[in-house]
């Protein structure tokens, strides 16, 4: 299983230099120099030997002690590892790829901590990392499990925006926590896996596999547990790609709810248009994707479309006035 996901890293590794390297210098945003991309590969590679080694040890543990409902302990294991590597990462994964610094501008931590109590958040830290090192893309993330988070925001963020923008943004991102989206996303992901894995299970333990692979005599040997689990990881993955334009549907509805939620947080809309503008221009994204390709892959609505529903937010609330 290593060998493998060693394999997929490895084939990758063209693909990665010339996004990095040709298109994205192309346009402005690679800051990376060849040596850093070598030492975050590296990192990474172990990073990922080390957790994979886990989850495959503790996966085939699991199989060898309860043969008859190994799938269930495995979907609960994959559970906890998940959001104990949601919980850890902040502090132990991210600083070795990035510096953390706390943002020097009292007044901007004053106005976010005073914006995030009013929704019941604490922040505990607001930092600032150092993304310019490696791309002059923006973003900004709340980062924490409950109502204590600590703020990133990316050092190319805090050049380009102002005070009331950078606001809007994290307003946007306090709205999917208000609104439980992460929970509602990790409710409706585990629910996938839960069923994925009896189906795995249900599969393995059939003779659909052979059958459909037409396994000859002569390769009976490689008709081991670990043949099935990849062939019906395979099966699985054709089975709910469907599903993919159904999550980018939710994904574009949380969005829409979270953009409301900043302009009632904030008392209006015009900072969220004013920062969107900046980010889809500065980052330079499609503002009119086609409508069916958008429709299938986008996880935000398009830049057009919340525009405009953001313009009508801010003359309602106007006409209001």
């Amino acid at each position: 299983m290593l060998i493998i996901a060693c394999a997929s890293t490895f084939i990758g590794i063209p693909f990665s230099l010339y996004s990095n390297f040709k298109i994205e210098k192309k346009y402005g945003f690679n800051k990376m120099t060849a040596g850093l991309w070598i030492k975050d590969f590296i990192k990474s590679i172990l990073i990922s030997g080390i957790l994979s080694g886990i989850i495959f040890s503790a996966f085939f543990a699991l199989v060898q002690f309860f043969p008859n409902c190994w799938w269930l302990f495995a979907w609960i294991f994959f559970l906890i590892f998940s959001l104990f590597i949601m919980f850890i990462s902040p502090y132990v994964i991210e600083p070795l790829f990035h510096k953390f610094e706390p943002v020097n501008d009292e007044e901007l931590v004053q106005e976010l901590s005073s914006l995030m109590s009013k929704v019941g958040l604490r922040i505990d830290r607001v930092f600032k990392m150092d993304a310019s090192k490696r791309t002059g893309h923006s973003n900004a993330y709340f980062t924490g499990i409950g109502n204590v988070k600590r703020i990133v925001l990316f050092d190319t963020l805090l050049s380009e925006m102002e005070k009331n923008e950078i606001a809007s943004i994290l307003a946007h991102e306090a709205g999917h926590w208000k609104k439980r989206h992460v929970f509602k996303n990790l409710l409706v992901f585990e629910t996938l896996s839960f069923v994925v894995a009896f189906c795995i299970y249900r599969l393995i333990g059939s003779d659909f596999l052979n059958n459909a692979f037409s396994f000859p005599p002569d390769m009976l040997p490689l008709q081991t547990f670990l043949t099935k689990i990849i062939l019906a990881g395979f099966i699985m993955s054709i089975v709910l790609y469907p599903f993919s334009p159904i999550m980018s549907i939710i994904s574009r509805k949380f969005e829409r709810e979270a953009d409301l939620f900043a302009c009632q947080l904030t008392g209006s809309a015009h900072p969220l248009i004013s920062s969107l503008l900046k980010l889809h221009r500065n980052n330079l994204t499609n503002i009119h994707p086609h409508p069916l390709y958008s429709a299938i892959n986008y996880s935000h609505p398009p830049l057009r479309e919340r525009i405009a529903t953001l313009k009508k937010i801010a003359e309602n609330s106007e006409s209001q006035k």
